[in-house]
């Protein structure tokens, strides 16, 4: 109940979103970590706590009551006097559930408070007003950690960045999907970063290789030598960071091979992020076979003299189209990769991650796509973006 009020309640989601720790429990909201000054004169941390009226159970009404409960000593003017200005009563009082409030105050508009929002904010406003005469980095919105209470969300703490823009509903065209990356060298660990941050229901970390400290370079993060010397294996290393954002990123230390390539059959997009030609027509041919839309992503730099030239390559194939890979991706040079260029860049694995995530999201209706190409180019040197085998 608390996250659907909250969410769909404007004035608590304004409360929220401004940075208040706000919690709903047994019909009274709690609005924690307000600052206020004691008798002493010492700054201390206290909560507000107001009776909760609601429409329903996803909606609050008008506060009926002006008084607002408080937990913690009598807030004083910075000088230590009490506040009399707000003074009501200052008594213990059991609200039930474990609740004990230590003073109650009052102060009521001529036409009482129309949200809970104004009716917060004010007496946030007056309670505090002293502390920040004391010391100004003091604050009633310390933008705290909030936990999701929803137990079907992927998210281990709520995405407050989607609420304070009004996106959750586009949010939602990512729900129920299983994504799979295979390969985290560059490119795939930052697909990651990006991935990890949308609601799609699994995200599924395909590579054989150990986490090295070249690989430190061309990866988002920074990773201490201490962890460096555990020679973790890649999708480990990022999985344990990823999961504490994420709930369901799943790990497979292992390469795809025709022994595990039926693991993709579940999948419901795939990001391919390798740097040899035979795995990436494996692969490609095995998801054409069983209708599994992926992007193909690819480095092509290259050091002439004393700078870098080439381009960074985002390919789109699905079952609608891809008469076009067979030109657009490198797939006969099965047996030279070794004499390839493998330079990689973080800013350059970054933008390819950038550009293939963005497709992967036109492709699913968050972002408006006039264009629809199925095969982009950006090419370094003449700051170019080329955007080709537009479908029909």
């Amino acid at each position: 109940m608390s996250r659907q009020l909250i969410d769909h309640s404007p004035d608590l989601k304004r409360l929220r979103d401004e940075g208040f720790d706000i919690k709903v429990k047994g019909g009274y909201l709690f609005i924690h970590h307000i600052p206020y000054v004691n008798n002493s004169k010492e700054i201390k941390k206290g909560i507000m706590v107001s009776n909760l009226d609601l429409i329903s159970d996803t909606r609050t009404a008008p506060p009926s009551n002006h008084v607002m409960f408080f937990i913690g000593d009598h807030p004083c003017n910075k000088d230590g006097s009490i506040m009399t200005g707000i003074q009501h009563s200052s008594q213990n009082q059991d609200l039930g559930e474990g609740i004990i409030i230590n003073h109650s105050f009052s102060n009521k508009p001529s036409n009482g408070y129309p949200d809970y929002y104004q009716k917060v904010t004010r007496y946030a406003s007056m309670i505090s007003a002293p502390v920040k005469s004391l010391d100004n980095s003091q604050t009633e919105k310390p933008f705290n950690i909030i936990s999701d209470e929803d137990s079907e969300s992927v998210f281990q703490y709520l995405d407050t960045n989607s609420s304070r823009a009004n996106i959750n509903n586009l949010n939602t065209k990512f729900a129920g999907q299983k994504v799979a990356i295979i390969g985290l060298g560059g490119t795939g660990s930052y697909i990651l970063d990006l991935v990890a941050k949308t609601p799609v229901q699994e995200i599924h970390l395909f590579d054989g290789d150990i986490y090295l400290q070249h690989n430190a370079f061309r990866s988002p993060g920074a990773p201490s030598g201490e962890q460096l010397d555990t020679k973790m294996m890649k999708v480990n290393y990022f999985g344990s960071i990823y999961s504490k954002m994420h709930k369901f990123v799943l790990t497979h230390p292992y390469y795809i091979s025709e022994e595990t390539i039926h693991e993709l059959n579940s999948m419901s997009f795939i990001f391919i992020c390798v740097d040899k030609d035979g795995v990436r027509k494996t692969l490609m041919d095995h998801l054409l076979l069983t209708n599994i839309p992926f992007i193909d992503v690819g480095l092509g730099i290259t050091l002439v003299e004393d700078a870098l030239i080439g381009a960074v390559r985002v390919t789109t194939g699905t079952k609608y189209k891809n008469d076009h890979l067979v030109k657009r991706i490198p797939i006969n040079n099965q047996g030279n990769e070794d004499y390839s260029s493998n330079i990689q860049i973080a800013d350059l694995n970054s933008l390819n991650a950038t550009m293939a995530v963005i497709k992967w999201k036109k492709m699913c209706g968050f972002y408006q796509d006039l264009r629809n190409e199925y095969h982009s180019t950006y090419s370094i040197n003449v700051g170019q973006l080329n955007n080709e085998e537009i479908a029909t």
